[in-house]
């Protein structure tokens, strides 16, 4: 079972959320909004997107890596490693 099972309805909100926002932002492209108003619009579906990001992050660590780590040995080390990984690409984006 993944980790964010029991919020899963809530994290489809929010993605259904952001994708309104994209298809928004391509109406706005489309009907020659202007560049601020459409980069404004960039800005609240990027921070959607990582606030779900987080949410997810968050539910990870607490259930998979939580688990990984009362087994302890290789798979905990690996999922350490990989919720690291994933840390560090969510810090670049």
């Amino acid at each position: 079972m993944a980790g964010y099972t029991g919020n899963k309805q809530d994290h489809l909100r929010r993605l259904r959320r952001a994708e309104g926002q994209v298809r928004g932002l391509q109406r706005m492209v489309e009907d020659d909004k202007y560049c601020i108003d459409i980069l404004t619009q960039v800005s609240a579906a990027t921070s959607a997107l990582q606030s779900f990001a987080l949410s997810l992050l968050e539910e990870h660590l607490a259930h998979c890596v939580a688990e990984a780590t009362v087994k302890g040995g290789p798979e905990a080390e690996a999922k350490i490693k990989e919720a690291s990984d994933a840390i560090a690409r969510l810090v670049r984006s």
